[in-house]
């Protein structure tokens, strides 16, 4: 536990730490000029893969690069420069673009692979913070990360360096994404596990409930005969159909509630007279996290699902979405 005299020091060292990282991202904004441009060109028109590297610190941050590129639409993996000296130089060929990553500039086990990465035919790109450094000189394209000062008390720990080196990587990937025009599918596609997977590739035809398992009614029904569809449907709702087959309405636990404040007999009333009309419908092939947008819109708990007839072909509710992880 932080001593209680300590826990102001500590929140000033950390606003300190936030402030000096941030400014070392903004101070990139003014950075970025031509030779940005011409690394997006250069990995557009990369016919291989992209190889991103770097050792310690920038290591970390080279992984996370390369997964950034990966999952938006641009192919790209790591490796580490240590091992590339002992057969992972293999990896790269003569159709590849190498991203370099070091803030010195001058970090041994990288340089020692650039000779071979050259003779392999590989371009190369360094992100580094000074232009008169090895790797920087070694470059076919030099981005600038340089920073004014680290967030460590001692300027020493990587931290507002490894920050830039971050958010310029983040700005490579985000411009190539929409070079290519990766959409969001497609982003999907690559990350069907994950939340963002479930969000973007399912559909309400994945989640709702079909068939025999939709509550339903005619107009004509009586309110008992609501009840006792609702009771089976066990979705606090039952759909109310016109002559024809289609949606005219939806009798909730809400209507029930409403209807009994008032009506004696449940026997001789019609669904009709108590539902609600005009209920919120989607169709099938719409996205799920669209039918949890309209029900979180208009307050309401369940939605009938149509075909573009409006009949009725399913019907879901907020715990269906839940089961899917949609939401």
């Amino acid at each position: 536990m932080i001593p209680k005299d300590a826990t102001g020091s500590a929140l000033e060292l950390a606003r300190q730490v936030l402030a000096i990282e941030a400014d070392a991202v903004r101070a990139l904004i003014a950075r970025l000029d031509e030779r940005f441009l011409a690394a997006v060109s250069l990995i557009l028109a990369c016919r291989g893969r992209v190889i991103v590297s770097g050792i310690g610190k920038s290591g970390h941050i080279a992984r996370k690069i390369a997964s950034t590129l990966s999952s938006t639409g641009t192919p790209a993996y790591f490796v580490h420069p240590a091992e590339a000296s002992h057969g992972d130089l293999g990896m790269i060929q003569r159709d590849d673009v190498f991203i370099g990553i070091s803030y010195s500039g001058e970090s041994g086990e990288l340089l020692q692979i650039l000779p071979l990465v050259r003779r392999q035919g590989a371009k190369l790109i360094a992100i580094t913070g000074s232009a008169k450094s090895s790797l920087a000189l070694e470059a076919d394209i030099f981005l600038d990360a340089g920073v004014a000062q680290e967030a460590c008390p001692h300027n020493l720990a990587p931290t507002a360096s490894t920050t830039a080196a971050l958010a310029l990587g983040d700005a490579l990937a985000v411009a190539l994404l929409d070079a290519r025009g990766f959409s969001a599918d497609d982003f999907a596609r690559s990350h069907p596990g994950g939340a963002l997977g479930r969000r973007l590739l399912t559909h309400v035809s994945d989640v709702m409930r079909g068939g025999a398992d939709v509550p339903k009614v005619t107009e004509q029904a009586t309110l008992r005969q609501a009840m006792l569809e609702m009771t089976r449907g066990r979705i606090g709702m039952t759909a109310v159909l016109d002559a024809s087959g289609r949606v005219s309405g939806i009798f909730t636990d809400g209507d029930l509630r409403r209807a009994l404040a008032t009506i004696a007999d449940i026997s001789a009333t019609r669904v009709a007279q108590v539902m609600s009309s005009g209920p919120r419908t989607i169709r099938p092939e719409a996205l799920a996290a669209e039918a949890v947008q309209i029900m979180e819109t208009h307050k309401v708990n369940q939605l009938l699902v149509v075909d573009g007839r409006g009949e009725l072909v399913g019907a879901l509710n907020m715990h269906d979405l839940f089961r899917a992880k949609v939401i």
